[in-house]
């Protein structure tokens, strides 16, 4: 594993709420705001940064934890950015905090984790969930 980033370095993301980032069910789309499911997925895009930024080519990252608190809603059409900022960093664990805003606007904040491990191991575990023994 590299050391390419701080406790405290920051990345950023920004994207526009698309009909896809909807809260969508079987029953339909429940309002035009962007769903939290698809916050989750953008934040957990935004925090990987650091993990892309940090393995090595025979090392993978893997969630361990995503924590959301929805302050405001954001709108089809409008901007978000997501700023992730390395928060904790213990041996091969990774915690970030993040809050998602549109213009100065908090829509969400909380916190995220992850693992960077050898792709092996990562292997071990899918091979071992696909038998049975996981």
């Amino acid at each position: 594993m590299k050391r390419n980033a701080e406790v405290g370095d920051l990345r950023v993301i920004r994207k526009r709420v698309a009909d896809s980032d909807l809260a969508e069910f079987e029953t339909g789309v429940v309002h035009p705001f962007y769903g939290t499911f698809a916050l989750g997925r953008d934040v957990e895009w935004a925090c990987r940064q650091f993990v892309l930024d940090c393995k090595e080519e025979q090392e993978e990252g893997i969630g361990t934890f995503l924590n959301i608190e929805h302050q405001s809603p954001a709108m089809l059409g409008q901007e978000v950015s997501i700023e992730a900022t390395l928060h904790e960093w213990e041996g091969h664990s990774l915690v970030c905090t993040f809050e998602v805003k549109v213009g100065d606007r908090l829509i969400a904040r909380g916190t995220q984790g992850q693992k960077i491990l050898p792709k092996e191991k990562v292997q071990r575990l899918i091979d071992s969930i696909q038998n049975g023994q996981g």
